[in-house]
Parts: structure tokens; C-alpha cells; sequence
């Protein structure tokens, strides 16, 4: 999951030769292939003691520790210690390394063959085997299971036989009528992807629905990982408790009221083991509290320090010597409602206008201490195929230009208003946001926070979300791709303003079958550019994470995803 800028020296490579490149080397038959193991992790060659424990500064998830439902950061960085996947994401710059798979091959980027390494094992003392993803994903795109990730396997031969028939209902709020899915009334055709085929036991293969270039850089995302044959006894009700996975560490217990607690799992013969016995999740209802227990040392380690501590530089002194920064595969977004919760925004015009009345650089400034970098479109600069400037003069600052247009639009009746989750340090710049639109556009606006992010997240999902609310993605492999299609793809699991635009999808599409790189980078860049006409969300700014730990740990440092490399971490002597 995650990634960095990548030059493409040579037309024509597909992502597969790139990770045959970065892993071995190719195979010599005319075939792209993966093979051998993967090259060691920048965390296995960190100094320092092994064993001991560690703490980290953690938040409520939203959902259960199930892969196919774990679309946000609180669960996705306690599931990243716990899973293992086909392919690793490099700690250092996200370049991906084989992991569970021994080999991937492909000849056209359509048709792939997995062979898995022998002997790995889930945390459950079972081997790890072909059926186990092949079954997980069947589980994952299934449409009577409703996951949020379901949209990750559209791209597999079959998903859309997966899906349930649609039947019309009366919204509970509106009392318009509405479809949604049914499949007791109306049973999806299939109940297994035809893409997907077990071979042996260490064997399976994988048809796409048409040619896709970057299938390999998607494979490290945490829902393309096995699930045990014990996740199906029960549907996964266990699991969700208390997930079995096949990486380096194991969920020892789970309080949704104090966080997790992780300790090695004993079964784990892979290449990318940690180094503490215990990781700890300590859950924060806001980052002030966590950081002041990291200058205690009473917490060891917070991904992201607060407003407070950015101002002045203030963090130099207060953990000397203990922080680092990296500029990180993030984006900050506002995001509009969904017509299926408040229409009120629907008007292009009227987003447009809201965005220019936002001054993001004097946010950046004076907020965010400068450790940010204003948006000018919806991809990180990170990846290969940004491109800048493609939101145009709708990212930009502009009172009189904003106004003209809010006017054009109609204004708007009522209140602006801006949802947030109290428990991130996001209070100040929502407002600031707010001031910023207040004084350009002549209309209220308000800050709204929501007590924790689980119940702000289960608003959105559910659809009960009115007015504009904030938003933040963490790319989940290294792809442009990545920034677009789960985001703004019609019915995608992250589409939380539930955008949709012909247009987009079919240049979405037409991007992941090209065989060229340059020319997926640039159907890719097209979708981008109808966002700028649509506009479904308003871009912030870019990420860069600044890090900091108490005087217990060394070895920290930052991934391009902007979490730490838990591996890499170690107890000072």
C-alpha cells in the first residue's frame, strides 16, 4: 500500500517488470515474472535491543478488524502489524517486495499466476494457502456482504455477478424513494469471482476484466490479504474481534474504549518481522493529550504532532533530537454531502466558489506552522503521473472572484457548515476555514465537530451526513491511480460525496488498460481534469508527516504513507 515518485525510463514497462526489476531480475523466458525473495526491508538492517514493548498514540476504529471493511487509518494501522499480503510495500520509498507470493507472472497483464511461498502461516498455527485468498476475496467482493472495499475487485473477472439486484425503498429521512441493494429479494447471479481459479495448494490465477498495468502495485493493499478458514465459520464475527492474520505481529485484546494491544505472533517465518515483542494502541480523544504524554514518556511514539507544537517550531525544543519528518502520499480534502443526505450543495458553481474563498496559504502559515503544501489538484505530488495545477484557479485564494461566482450559483440559504472528528487536531483549521469562506462569501459558516472519528466516519458512510465535512486520504499503494478511482469512481467504497461521472469512469477504465505507462498516466490525468469541472471536493493541501517519540525508543522514522515503520522500532538500551 502506499508509494513515492517513480521515473519511468523506458516506454512501455508495466508495474510488473518494475517489481521484477526491484525484485529479481527478469525470468529469462519472455515472461514478466516476480520470483525468489524479496530483498530486506530497510527496518531490518535499524540498530538498537530487540524485545520489550512499545506504545504508540492510536484512534477509535470505525468498523470491525476485517480487511474488506477497513477503509480508514484508525483500524488500517493496526491491521497493517497483523496482516500479511501477496506483496510488501519498502518502508523507505514504498517500492513493492514480495512477501507471501513466491512468484507473480503474467504475459499480457490480463492472465496472472500466483505461487505462494510454502510454510507461512497465519497466526492460528494454519499453513497459509491459495484458497485462503481465493476465498477472501470471493467474501470481499460479494454483494450480500457489503464491504467497503468491494470496489478493489471490480477489476477481477465476474465481479459484477457478484453484485444484488436493487430495490426501491422509502428513505427514512426523506421519504423519496430510493434504490439499494436486496440480495434476499433479488440474489446476485454468482457467489464466486470466475476470475479467480485454485490450482494447487501453493497455486492460483487471477483474470482481470481487461488488461490492468498496475494489478502487481495494488496486490500489498490490506484487502488483498488471506483470510483463515476460521474467518468462515462465522462470517467473519470473530475475526472482526480479534483478527488472525499471517504477519509479524498478533491482536492480543481490543478495547474500543483503550486501544489494542499487539504482541509477535509466534508463527511468523516471513521476511519483515519487528523488532519489540508488544506493540501498544493507546486510544486518544485528541492530540494535545497524546503529545504531552510523549514529552512525559508515558507514550512512546505519535505519527502526527498537533497544531500547538508546530507553532514557533515549538516541537525542537519540547523532544530534542526525537522527531522527524517526511513529505507523505497525503491529501487533506473537503468533501460535499451526498444528495442522498443534503442537496444543498449540488450546484458546481456554488463548490467552486466555496473553494476559491478558502486562503489555504495563511492556513498553512499560521496553523499549520508551514508543514504543509497547498493543493492544486487531487493527486499527491508524490506519485508517478501528478500532474500540478489541475484544479486551476479553483484552488486559489480569490474574495472577488469567489464572490462573483457564489453569486452566479444562487449563494446559498442557511449555514455553511464543515464537519470534523474532535478527537484529530483538526478544530483550528476547520474554523480558520470557515472564517476564511465567511468573510469572502458574506455567509455564516461553522465548524462542526463530531465527538470521535468512529461516529463522524459511520455518519458519512451511512449517509446522514449534511453539510461539507473534512477529509484526508493516505494512498493505500503507490499508484495516481490510487488518488482517483476509490475516491470518485461511480458506487467506490471511499465515494463518500457519491460522485458519479460517465466521463471519469470510462477515462478510469481506459487508464488501467493501457500497457503504457505515459499513456495510463495520462487517461488518469484526464479523469483528474473532470474533477476540476465537477468538482466533487475541494483539495487542501498535501501531507507531510512530522513524527515524534519519547526518550524509550530509537529507530523511528516515517513512511512514505505517513505512519511509522513499527518494524523498525526499538527500546533504547
Amino acid at each position: 500500500m502506499r508509494g513515492t515518485t517513480r521515473t519511468v525510463a523506458i516506454a512501455g514497462v508495466s508495474a510488473l517488470a518494475l517489481l521484477t526489476a526491484a525484485c529479481s531480475g527478469d525470468s529469462g523466458n519472455g515472461t514478466s515474472s516476480t520470483s525468489g525473495n524479496a530483498s530486506a526491508s530497510s527496518s531490518d538492517s535499524a540498530t538498537g535491543a530487540a524485545g520489550g514493548e512499545i506504545s504508540i498514540s492510536g484512534c477509535t476504529p470505525q468498523n470491525p478488524f476485517i480487511p474488506a471493511m477497513t477503509n480508514e487509518t484508525c483500524g488500517g494501522d493496526m491491521l497493517d502489524e497483523v496482516l500479511a499480503r501477496l506483496v510488501h510495500y519498502n518502508s523507505d520509498d514504498a517500492k513493492p517486495e514480495l512477501d507471501l507470493a513466491e512468484s507473480i507472472e503474467t504475459t499480457d497483464n490480463q492472465n496472472f499466476t500466483v505461487k505462494l511461498k510454502q510454510g507461512r502461516k497465519f497466526s492460528d498455527g494454519t499453513e497459509v494457502k491459495a484458497a485462503n485468498f481465493v476465498k477472501a476475496w470471493n467474501w470481499n467482493r460479494a454483494g450480500a456482504n457489503g464491504t467497503l472495499n468491494s470496489y478493489f475487485f471490480d477489476v477481477i473477472d465476474g465481479a459484477a455477478d457478484m453484485d444484488c439486484g436493487l430495490v426501491k425503498v422509502k428513505d427514512k429521512d426523506t421519504g423519496e424513494d430510493v434504490e439499494q441493494p436486496d440480495c434476499e429479494k433479488k440474489p446476485a447471479a454468482s457467489e464466486e469471482l470466475s476470475g479467480l481459479k485454485v490450482v494447487d495448494d501453493y497455486t492460483f490465477t487471477i483474470k482481470t476484466t481487461e488488461k490492468v498495468s498496475n494489478l502487481l502495485v495494488r496486490l500489498g493493499y490490506s484487502a488483498f490479504a488471506p483470510l483463515p478458514d476460521s474467518f468462515f465459520a462465522d462470517n467473519g464475527k470473530a475475526y472482526g474481534a480479534k483478527p488472525v492474520g499471517a504477519g509479524p505481529y498478533m491482536m492480543e485484546s481490543y478495547d474500543p474504549a483503550t486501544g489494542a494491544v499487539l504482541v509477535k505472533n509466534p508463527d511468523y517465518t516471513g521476511d519483515f518481522a519487528g523488532k519489540v515483542d508488544k506493540i501498544t494502541f493507546k486510544i486518544y480523544q485528541d492530540t494535545e493529550a497524546a503529545y504531552k504524554d510523549v514529552m512525559a514518556n508515558q507514550t512512546d511514539l505519535l505519527a502526527a504532532l498537533p497544531a500547538s507544537a508546530l507553532q514557533g517550531e515549538k516541537y525542537k525544543s519540547d523532544l530534542p533530537d526525537r522527531t522527524a519528518e517526511k513529505a507523505t502520499g497525503t491529501i487533506a480534502t473537503i468533501t460535499f454531502p451526498s444528495p442522498k443526505a443534503d442537496k444543498t450543495y449540488a450546484n458546481p458553481d456554488l463548490r467552486k466558489a466555496i473553494s476559491m474563498a478558502i486562503d489555504r496559504d495563511t492556513i498553512i502559515k499560521t496553523i499549520l506552522a508551514n508543514t504543509r503544501q497547498a493543493a492544486t489538484g487531487w493527486v499527491s505530488p508524490v506519485v508517478d503521473g501528478y500532474k500540478a495545477d489541475q484544479c486551476g484557479e479553483y484552488c486559489k485564494y480569490d474574495p472577488a472572484k469567489a464572490k462573483e461566482l457564489f453569486t452566479k450559483a444562487g449563494g446559498y440559504n442557511g449555514t455553511i457548515s464543515l464537519g470534523y472528528n474532535a478527537d484529530g487536531d483538526h478544530k483550528s483549521w476547520t474554523e480558520a476555514a470557515c472564517n476564511s469562506i465567511k468573510d469572502a462569501l458574506g455567509v455564516e459558516c461553522k465548524a462542526q465537530p463530531y465527538p470521535d472519528f468512529s461516529t463522524f466516519r459511520t455518519l458519512i458512510t451511512d449517509r446522514k451526513m449534511k453539510g461539507m465535512f473534512r477529509t484526508g486520504w493516505q494512498m493505500d499503494y503507490p499508484s495516481i491511480e490510487n488518488f482517483l478511482a476509490p475516491i470518485y469512481g461511480t458506487g467506490a467504497g471511499s465515494n463518500d460525496g457519491d460522485y458519479s461521472s460517465e466521463k471519469f469512469d470510462t477515462l478510469i477504465k481506459e487508464a488501467a488498460a493501457a500497457a503504457d505507462p505515459a499513456m495510463a498516466n495520462q487517461k488518469y490525468q484526464e479523469a483528474e481534469a473532470q474533477l476540476a469541472i465537477d468538482f466533487p471536493s475541494i483539495p487542501m493541501w498535501y501531507g507531510k508527516a512530522i513524527a515524534g517519540w519519547s526518550e524509550n525508543v530509537e529507530n523511528v522514522k516515517i513512511t512514505p504513507f505517513g505512519t511509522i515503520d513499527l518494524a523498525a522500532v526499538t527500546k533504547k538500551a
